[in-house]
């Protein structure tokens, strides 16, 4: 049974998404500050976080930069925010999709569902022809040694030249097709459409700054980027030669 931790402090939304939840048959476990949410991290496990930006004990963007520091579970922001800076603010700090409240909660559930996909690659596939091998959690050789990039798949383990390096989920998930298509150019859709699925609040912005922190950690001189290439006017591509 799928394992979802909502931080919400606001008694009526926080007991909706619970009872909803609950009803479709998810585990739920529902907490009203972030002391308490990263206590239940660690004593519940989900699978799933649904985290609100405003907490009484602190601010819910501090609160994603904490557990993303030790954590990949994936994490949706729920906001009455709709700012596009704040989106992209919230996704800078780790998070890995953001429902601006109020919202459908049959689309919370769809959402729930692409990020569990995501964060289990052996579950069901999406029927799409650039998110098929990303879903279906295929072994990969690791790449060879030398342009000094490792990307394991089963212990979800980015290393450049030996060295772990730490990313968030979705930035993993973007070097995980960017891998297995090295040379082939992608188009910022395609990116955020294998990071949040249709009907999604991320935009090119988003991809963007993820592009830009995952250059921070992979490349010698981020700002003359040997690997991560930007094609203009089109996307980006890997180069591996």
């Amino acid at each position: 049974m799928t394992k979802i931790l909502v931080i919400e402090d606001e008694k009526i939304i926080g007991e909706m998404i619970s009872m909803y939840l609950t009803d479709e048959e998810f585990s739920v476990c529902r907490v009203e500050s972030g002391q308490e949410g990263i206590d239940a991290i660690s004593s519940f496990a989900p699978d799933v976080i649904l985290l609100d930006l405003m907490l009484p004990d602190m601010d819910g963007i501090e609160l994603c930069e904490k557990v993303r520091a030790y954590s990949d579970t994936p994490i949706i922001i729920i906001s009455m925010n709709s700012k596009v800076n704040e989106r992209v603010r919230a996704l800078n700090a780790g998070a890995d999709d953001y429902l601006v409240k109020p919202f459908s909660m049959q689309e919370l559930k769809a959402r729930i569902g692409v990020a569990v996909r995501r964060y289990k690659p052996s579950a069901p596939a999406a029927e799409t022809d650039v998110r098929a091998y990303v879903a279906a959690g295929a072994a990969m050789e690791p790449m060879s040694a030398n342009h000094g990039i490792t990307l394991d798949l089963q212990k979800r383990l980015l290393a450049v030249h030996g060295q772990p390096i730490d990313t968030t989920f979705s930035e993993f998930e973007l070097m995980k097709l960017l891998f297995q298509y090295p040379g082939r150019v992608f188009t910022r859709d395609e990116l955020i459409n294998t990071l949040r699925g249709i009907d999604s609040y991320v935009n090119d912005r988003a991809i963007d700054v993820h592009i830009t922190n995952l250059r921070k950690k992979l490349e010698l001189n981020p700002k003359e980027p040997h690997f991560i290439k930007t094609v203009w006017g089109v996307g980006y591509k890997l180069n591996l030669e």
